[in-house]
């Protein structure tokens, strides 16, 4: 699937991991942060989101890797986007993996005493934290370059034309 619509499907297909990355990070925050999140069916949904990041990242970088194919001479800022985008896999991969454990986490609070509970949820949230912001500034990186490939003289060039 390159193609949809006669539009490239990276173009269309990115944009849906732009969104789910930071949401399912975020709301792994504050499940991660806050365990009243946990009890509740905002942990399910973050648990959702997380597998259908993690089934549409590999999609949209074989259909970005299927454009950047078609270049005969890529340009470095692409070159640039294509390696970072290659390496969201393992950042959709470890946010499904958080929200996993804190499912699990979720289910072993009920069994836990106290003391064990604090020191849990400490690990928890600091992993949770370095997982989610890392997700959110790759994916800022890989879509700023992506977005100076495409975009990056074409705005300076429009504005000569108009004369502003």
């Amino acid at each position: 699937m390159n193609v949809i619509n006669g539009l490239p499907a990276h173009a269309l297909l990115l944009h849906l991991v732009v969104v789910l990355v930071p949401l399912t990070a975020l709301l792994e925050i504050v499940c991660g942060l806050w365990p009243t999140a946990r009890r509740g069916q905002l942990l399910w949904f973050t648990l959702v989101l997380a597998a259908a990041t993690m089934v549409l990242t590999p999609i949209t970088i074989n259909a970005g890797q299927w454009l950047y194919d078609l270049r005969s001479k890529p340009s470095p800022i692409l070159q640039e986007h294509a390696e970072r985008g290659s390496t969201m896999i393992y950042f959709s991969a470890a946010l499904l993996v958080v929200a996993i454990g804190l499912v699990v986490l979720r289910l072993a609070e009920r069994r836990s005493e106290q003391r064990r509970r604090v020191v849990t949820h400490v690990i928890v949230g600091i992993i949770v934290l370095a997982v989610s912001v890392s997700s959110m500034v790759q994916v800022y990186r890989t879509g700023d370059a992506g977005a100076q490939s495409v975009w990056g003289g074409e705005i300076a060039g429009l504005k000569k034309s108009n004369g502003t």
